[in-house]
């Protein structure tokens, strides 16, 4: 299993997340010079996030452990955390092939002291499935005309 990490690692900065409530705290390291990264996929969608891959190592929860709901599609190894008190999905993981194998995602929401409008946004087609296409600078349309 290999371990996805973001393509110039030597931007990779630490820095701390909280849900809405401060019930839930977590670190990671995030390359804040790399796109960051939103999906046409079912959940993702509801969700309406921004994420951004994480080296799975570097993602900590500092505090409200206990506070976490886990969320998952069926059987599928790809899941999102979720503070159980005020809803926020602050990070995820799993493992995808034609992504790497194994990742790690945060909600850049809700890391302290990032604009996500200050940033590059990159677009996967989550929802047919057609990850080995890589991301684009253009959401995916979910429905073809």
């Amino acid at each position: 299993m290999s371990e996805t990490l973001p393509k110039n690692s030597s931007h990779l900065k630490r820095l701390v997340g909280s849900c809405h409530c401060g019930a839930v705290q977590f670190e990671a390291d995030l390359d804040l010079s790399a796109p960051m990264s939103r999906c046409n996929c079912s959940v993702c969608m509801k969700m309406g996030g921004t994420t951004t891959q994480v080296p799975p190592k570097s993602l900590h929860v500092l505090a409200g452990e206990e506070h976490l709901g886990d969320y998952r599609v069926g059987d599928s190894p790809n899941f999102r955390k979720f503070c159980k008190r005020c809803g926020v999905q602050c990070f995820g993981g799993g493992f995808v092939e034609a992504m790497g194998g194994e990742f790690a995602t945060v909600n850049v929401g809700c890391m302290d002291g990032v604009d996500v409008a200050l940033h590059t946004i990159q677009y996967w087609d989550g929802y047919n499935n057609n990850w080995a296409a890589g991301t684009r600078s253009q959401p995916w349309p979910r429905q073809h005309a």
